[in-house]
């Protein structure tokens, strides 16, 4: 059960990263560019842990690799998706996670979709489409942030099933190399939306700003990647995506208590719904199946 509370305390602190986030973007600085400078700090301090675990990833380079742009691009499109969209639209689409890492995990891994996983995936399913207004989410046009919300979680689940079969790989090598593709992968996003002014912003910061951001890197950041990654690297794919749930419910209830939003009876609902799946998955006492090698 370990594992099962590891990974609920990452998806809890990350269902708190909008408030950070809102935070930073209020000094003018973009998703990319934040996901640029705060997982790129991280990364480079965490260089000297990579090259010291050499020996036990040298030969899984190309499964390092593939992490590093699959959780990399999963963090790049989270964080910006956050800063630039409507949270709660944002966790919707986010929030298709647990279908894509059931049904990865039943074709990369063989991890079987008992009737308790699909009860568990159709339940925070519903949950979450109740959360949003039902269809009326939908009525505006599809943005940058919808897209980002999409891949996201699209990423997030990839990013589940490579740490599963890479469990050889040490969480300090996959925490590591998430940061880096992070930041290789913002750098573009943050040219074509920042363009030549994000050196300028980061330079314009107060040392206060300047160090709540390094706090936020090393801090809040290494924190919640390295327990997500040693977490979903000792459960089942499917599993991992369904407990992560929690991550959406706590997001709103920061909205809540924080933000100073109101829920609707709808919302409200929807959010119980979502609790019980995570529950429901959580509490299975299946056993596990072996990873199994992708093809």
């Amino acid at each position: 059960m370990l594992p099962v509370w590891v990974l609920l305390f990452s998806a809890s602190m990350w269902g708190l990263s909008s408030l950070p986030l809102k935070a930073f973007a209020a000094y003018g600085l973009s998703g990319p560019l934040l996901a640029l400078v705060a997982f790129g700090f991280a990364g480079l301090l965490g260089l000297p842990l990579l090259l010291r675990e050499y020996t036990q990833w040298r030969r899984s380079l190309a499964m390092l690799v593939l992490l590093a742009l699959v959780g990399g691009w999963g963090n790049t499109a989270y964080v910006t998706a956050l800063v630039q969209g409507d949270v709660v639209r944002v966790m919707l689409l986010f929030y298709l996670l647990p279908a894509w890492s059931v049904l990865g995990g039943r074709v990369f891994l063989g991890e079987r979709i008992s009737l308790r996983r699909g009860s568990a995936v159709a339940l925070a399913l519903t949950g979450a489409f109740l959360v949003v207004g039902g269809f009326a989410a939908f009525d505006a046009p599809l943005t940058l942030a919808d897209l980002m919300a999409v891949t996201a979680g699209l990423a997030f689940a990839g990013n589940n099933i490579i740490a599963r079969h890479a469990q050889h790989i040490p969480t300090a090598s996959k925490t590591v190399v998430v940061f880096l593709g992070c930041a290789v992968l913002a750098l573009p996003l943050t040219l074509v939306v920042s363009g030549r002014d994000a050196a300028g912003l980061l330079l314009d910061l107060t040392p206060a700003v300047l160090g709540w951001l390094v706090a936020y890197s090393i801090g809040w950041l290494a924190l919640v990647t390295a327990t997500w990654q040693w977490s979903v690297s000792r459960m089942e794919a499917g599993r991992a995506g369904v407990i992560s749930i929690a991550e959406l419910v706590v997001a709103l209830l920061a909205a809540t208590l924080v933000g100073g939003e109101t829920m609707t009876v709808l919302e409200c609902v929807g959010a119980v719904v979502i609790a019980l799946a995570a529950i429901l998955e959580a509490t299975d006492s299946a056993v596990t199946s072996p990873p199994t090698t992708l093809p």
